[in-house]
């Protein structure tokens, strides 16, 4: 018996170098910029992070040692070095570009920050010019690799050349493990995945941050070329259990791993913004109803919370314990998602979202004009609801320092503790919402509401049902962001604002993340939240560079960051399954092929 073997072409290097001596340039090249690390980079600790000391990264230097140590690794892969072959069952050579581009990448900001900073290059000491010319050999060089595939396209432009040689063929199909050791990968990933999460958080500086973003960039760019982030989400797919258990550990982890109060803070508003993200995904994502005034719903929860939160400021007057509080709040907000839902959700499209639009100008104008002169006094108008108590559960005082197994937890702990119980409802909601009956009836509204119609499908009450609950869900984290803020205000809900949540970035986190998906916008509200988080020197253009974020991704990458496999063929380029090659037959060599083809 003959086994044929077909083996595709090797494409050729995006600079016209010999392939063993690209590699080995890139080995140097990297290695030259590790080294680097350990000399001082400035003469002066007026550049933050201290890059002055000798024999001891910091800071900056610390992101471009990751990445020329990541280089090195996956340099070396490329050799078949036994115990290193697993990190590359995809792309070869790819995520060696990538990491070396990274590597650049980190050095080349550093290097021009310092100069910025501290007035020109003069400042610069021998280490970072040993890390930059490192940096530059490799990069140069692992263009020069050969390439993972072929290059597919009619054009032979130099851009679509160096974007072909960025790409890599699907991962290789895993050996099968033993179930213990495929969910301690899953819980190595999660701890990973906390760690990196935890020091973005961290950073001090802005210059750390954009460091940080561009390396985590590249790394996470090439690990998926390398076919390793593919391989894990077929392990988390396969264990979805393990994978919520494990990601709700992490998620547990994260205050304890927390110095300052004020990251703790970023991180309950991470989830807040994300639960209603997610909240927001079951009505886009799931239904395909286009809503651009979702925030209200938020607002509306967080209103009702904080008129019975017992403020002094309220003018209802009333105390009610918690559950009764966010009962209030949910309810509220299902019952003006009903409202809203019932005559509007026979529009579509365009005029839904019109709609909708409105809806979320018109509660805030409400709220605004509720003030006792141009309308009843509920809201206390512009100056909103202040300061609202902060919850006491069965003795446990939210807004006071505890310590927990040795761990001192403050007041934004304590409320991104209780958010997380929040999310971790919402999500187990939108769970077993999308795989239930229900939720595959959204689906085909989405897709087509006029064939799902005919296939006995009751369209407006399947959508109404998906507007309420997204109001719900909405509700509910507006209760406990009425207690993190000590104050709700007409402000804090628009449709567009420097400020998430708005409806703007909500839908923005649905779509980068990935709609109808779980993860997806639980990690596109982390990035929208935590970026103008800790770049606060760029608040002046955040709304221009998030439009222009918004039509890169709409180029780049339609389907979003956490896309399912329907909208990964929904955006392919044939708009159809890929068609597998012809198999023969091993006794007569006739071509084997399904009926029809």
């Amino acid at each position: 018996m003959t086994t044929n073997h077909t083996t595709a072409p090797e494409a050729a290097p995006f600079l016209p170098v010999p392939a063993a001596a690209a590699r080995i340039a890139t080995l140097a090249g990297a290695a030259i910029a590790l080294a680097g690390t350990f000399l001082a980079w400035t003469w002066t600790s007026e550049f933050p992070g201290d890059l002055t000391v000798t024999g001891y990264p910091g800071g900056l230097q610390v992101l471009t040692l990751i990445s020329a140590a990541l280089t090195l690794l996956f340099a070396l892969s490329g050799y078949g070095i036994r115990g290193l072959r697993w990190l590359t069952p995809g792309g070869t050579n790819s995520p060696v570009r990538l990491l070396a581009l990274g590597t650049l990448g980190t050095t080349g900001y550093t290097i021009g920050a310092i100069a910025y900073d501290l007035g020109g290059v003069v400042n610069l000491e021998p280490g970072a010019w040993v890390s930059g010319t490192g940096a530059l050999i490799a990069a140069i060089a692992a263009l020069g690799l050969p390439g993972d595939q072929p290059h597919t396209g009619t054009g032979t432009t130099a851009w679509q050349r160096f974007r072909n040689s960025l790409g890599a063929p699907p991962a290789r199909r895993a050996t099968p493990l033993p179930s213990w050791a495929e969910i301690l990968i899953i819980a190595v990933a999660f701890g990973i995945g906390l760690y990196i999460f935890s020091y973005g958080i961290d950073t001090d500086y802005a210059e750390l941050f954009i460091g940080f973003l561009i390396t985590v960039g590249f790394a996470f760019t090439a690990l998926h070329r390398a076919g390793l982030v593919s391989r894990v989400t077929a392990l988390t797919t396969k264990h979805r259990n393990v994978t919520l258990a494990a990601a709700l550990v992490a998620a547990v982890c994260f205050p304890f791993t927390q110095q300052k109060e004020e990251y703790a803070l970023i991180g309950a508003n991470i989830l807040i913004f994300a639960t209603v993200a997610l909240g927001l995904n079951v009505v886009v994502g799931l239904a395909g109803l286009l809503d651009l005034g979702y925030v209200a719903f938020l607002g509306v929860g967080a209103y009702a919370a904080a008129l019975v939160s017992g403020s002094t400021m309220s003018a209802i007057g009333v105390e009610f314990p918690f559950w009764a509080a966010v009962l209030t709040g949910a309810a509220a907000s299902l019952i003006f998602g009903v409202l809203i839902g019932a005559p509007t959700l026979r529009l579509r499209g365009d005029y839904l979202a019109i709609v909708t639009l409105g809806f979320g100008e018109i509660f805030r104008l409400t709220v605004n004009n509720l003030n006792g002169n141009s309308g009843p006094d509920l809201t206390n108008g512009s100056q909103g609801i202040p300061s609202i108590p902060d919850l006491n559960f069965f003795g446990f005082d939210f807004g006071l320092k505890h310590d927990i197994l040795g761990f001192n937890l403050g007041r934004s702990a304590n409320y991104y503790l209780l958010m997380l119980v929040f999310t971790a409802v919402v999500v187990l909601v939108f769970r077993r919402s999308g795989e239930s009956r229900i939720g595959r009836a959204w689906v085909a509204i989405r897709e087509d509401e006029t064939a799902a119609t005919a296939m006995g499908i009751n369209a407006f009450r399947l959508k109404l049902l998906a507007f309420a609950l997204g109001a719900t869900l909405a509700g509910l984290a507006g209760t406990v962001q009425a207690h993190v803020n000590y104050t709700v205000t007409p402000e804090q809900y628009q449709f567009a604002g420097s400020v998430p949540p708005n409806s703007a970035f909500l839908l923005a986190a649905v779509i980068l993340g990935g709609m109808g998906t779980l993860s997806g916008p639980l990690v596109g509200a982390a990035l929208l939240y935590l970026i103008p988080a800790k770049l606060q020197f760029m608040s002046d253009y955040q709304l221009f560079l998030f439009g222009v974020a918004l039509i890169l991704l709409m180029r780049l990458r339609p389907e979003g960051l956490v896309a399912d496999r329907r909208k990964q063929l929904e955006f392919h380029e044939t708009d159809q399954l890929d068609v597998p090659e012809p198999r023969q037959s091993e006794e007569t060599g006739a071509g084997i092929a399904k009926a029809g083809a």
